[in-house]
């Protein structure tokens, strides 16, 4: 990594972002160039300064960060978003990087973690604490031969984060049989949950390409 590979921290916590500082002294680090900590001014930050990476803080509410995190993908600018809060379900890790984050992380884990994200995504790659670990090592692309087309298409519409009433509407099909559609599809893969089965999808397609330590 290069000293040309820059950082914008845009959270809630002073005192964390102090800590995050400290971390970033090393030379393989992204170097910092600005702290924000509020919403509209890391937006404006990051418009003017264009870093390589932003790191940004779940607190600043779902739905709002998760917009910034779309903008910044549709942009064309090259921003990578991270997204990092102190409590990260596995529902909204994936609901991140479905929106485009190009990482996901928890503020608890460990500094090796969030050192090896940043690392990771400022060159280029996916990062995602993996709640799945446990999970079956099978090759999803194998098991999807065992699928009917319906359930196929049902799949390829979780993978991108429809709801059961929107693949229902989608596939003009009723929500019960959705709901058949995903018994069978988890019964097939091995694979438990929808989170789960989406999480799967996206790293077979490449969208998630780091084995990851612990969990959301």
């Amino acid at each position: 990594m290069n000293n040309e590979t820059t950082l914008v921290i845009c959270d809630t916590e002073p005192i964390v972002v102090e800590g995050v500082k400290a971390i970033l002294q090393g030379e393989e680090m992204p170097r910092l160039i600005s702290v924000e900590t509020s919403l509209s001014h890391g937006i404006e930050s990051v418009s003017v300064l264009r870093p390589t990476v932003v790191l940004i803080d779940k607190a600043f509410g779902v739905h709002a960060v998760m917009e910034w995190v779309r903008r910044l993908r549709a942009d064309g600018l090259g921003t990578l978003p991270v997204v990092w809060g102190a409590g990260m379900s596995e529902p909204e890790g994936l609901r991140f990087v479905q929106s485009g984050a190009a990482g996901v992380i928890r503020k608890t884990a460990p500094v090796e973690m969030l050192c090896e994200c940043l690392r990771v995504v400022a060159g280029g790659g996916t990062w995602m604490e993996d709640a799945l670990r446990h999970e079956k090592e099978r090759s999803l692309h194998r098991l999807r031969s065992h699928l009917t087309s319906r359930e196929q298409q049902v799949m390829e519409l979780v993978e991108q984060g429809f709801k059961n009433r929107e693949i229902a509407t989608t596939l003009g099909i009723c929500t019960g049989t959705v709901k058949i559609h995903l018994k069978h599809i988890f019964e097939k893969t091995g694979i438990r949950g929808r989170y789960g089965l989406a999480l799967s999808g996206l790293k077979e397609k490449g969208l998630l390409t780091m084995p990851i330590l612990g969990t959301v």
